[in-house]
C-alpha cells in the first residue's frame, strides 16, 4: 500500500512540474482559460487510468494526450457553436500592471498575442492542433498524426495550411514594452481629448476593430475597417467613459475602459511599426466579471 501511494505521489508530483506546460497548449488550443484548465484536469484523469509503463517521454505523452482532449472539444464547440465568429474575441490573460500573478506569468512566459489567437479560432480543429503543437511547442508530426488520424505527412499539410492562414492575418506585435505602452497611451489621450487627427496619427490605415458583445450586450458586438471608421467608434465610446486603467493583455499593453467606476470594455491593442493595426474588445459584462476584471 506504500509503495502504491509512493508511486501516486511521484506521478502527481511529475504531472504538477507539467501542468503550466500543459495549460499553455490547452490554451492555445482553446483560447479559452475555464477551458484549458478543463482540459488539463482531463488530461491528468487519463494518466491516472493509463498504463505509462512504457513511456518513456512522460512530457510528451502528455502534451499529445491534452491535445486530443482538446481536439474533442474544438469539435464538440464547432458543432454547437451558435456566437459568430466575426465578432468572437478569446479570453485573454489580463494581468493589471505592477503586479504579479504566477499562474497566468506561467501562461505568458511565452505569450502569444490575443490577434494570434482570432486567428486560430477561424480554423478547424486538426489544422489548429498540428500548428499548434509542431509550431509553438516543436511537437514532431509523426507524433502528432495518431492524434488528429493523419499520416505524418498529411499533418505536415495540416500545419501548412493553417501556418498560411496565420501568417497573412496576424501580424506581429511589436516587442517593446515601452513603445507599445506610449502608442496606446497616445490613443487614448486622443480619444479622451476628441482629437480626431491625434487617433488617425496612431491607427494604421487598415486597422480593424473587434468588439465582442457576448449575450448580454450582443448589440454591441461589431466589427469595423480602416482608420477614419475606428476613429469615428473610438470617440463614440469616448462619450460614455470616464476613466481606463492601464493593464498588460496577453503581454502586451492594454486598457480596461471605465464607466461610473465599473468595467465595460477590456481592450487589447496590436501594435506594428508604432501604429495600432488591431484593437480587439471583451465588452461582455459576464465575461469580464469571469476573467476577473474590474
Amino acid at each position: 500500500m506504500d509503495e502504491d501511494r509512493a508511486a501516486q505521489d511521484l506521478l502527481a508530483e511529475r504531472f504538477e512540474a507539467d501542468r503550466g506546460h500543459l495549460r499553455a497548449v490547452a490554451y492555445r488550443m482553446l483560447g479559452s482559460l475555464s477551458e484549458a484548465e478543463d482540459a488539463v484536469q482531463e488530461t491528468w484523469i487519463k494518466l491516472n487510468r493509463s498504463d505509462i509503463s512504457g513511456v518513456r517521454n512522460l512530457s510528451g505523452w502528455l502534451t499529445t494526450v491534452v491535445g486530443r482532449v482538446c481536439l474533442d472539444l474544438l469539435r464538440s464547440r464547432a458543432s454547437r457553436r451558435e456566437d459568430p465568429l466575426e465578432y468572437y474575441v478569446p479570453d485573454p490573460v489580463v494581468r493589471e500592471e505592477g503586479t504579479a500573478d504566477p499562474e497566468k506569468e506561467a501562461l505568458r512566459a511565452d505569450s502569444v498575442g490575443l490577434a494570434l489567437l482570432v486567428v486560430l479560432e477561424t480554423l478547424a480543429p486538426a489544422e489548429r492542433l498540428a500548428f499548434v503543437l509542431h509550431d509553438m511547442f516543436a511537437v514532431s508530426f509523426d507524433e502528432i498524426a495518431p492524434v488528429v488520424d493523419r499520416t505524418p505527412a498529411a499533418a505536415r499539410q495540416l500545419a501548412s495550411r493553417a501556418r498560411r492562414r496565420v501568417q497573412g492575418a496576424a501580424p506581429a506585435p511589436a516587442p517593446d514594452a515601452s513603445r507599445q505602452r506610449a502608442v496606446v497611451d497616445a490613443f487614448l489621450a486622443a480619444s479622451q481629448g476628441g482629437d480626431f487627427e491625434g487617433l488617425l496619427t496612431v491607427l494604421a490605415p487598415d486597422v480593424v476593430l473587434r468588439v465582442d458583445g457576448g449575450v448580454l450586450t450582443a448589440a454591441a458586438s461589431k466589427l469595423i475597417r480602416g482608420a477614419e471608421a475606428v476613429t469615428a467608434q473610438a470617440l463614440a465610446f469616448a462619450k460614455f467613459r470616464h476613466a481606463a486603467r492601464r493593464v498588460t493583455v496577453n503581454g502586451a499593453a492594454g486598457l480596461v475602459s471605465l464607466a461610473n467606476g465599473t468595467p465595460v470594455g477590456l481592450m487589447a491593442f496590436t501594435i506594428v511599426d508604432d501604429r495600432i493595426v488591431g484593437i480587439d474588445i471583451v465588452a461582455d459584462p459576464q465575461r469580464l466579471a469571469a476573467l476577473g476584471v474590474h
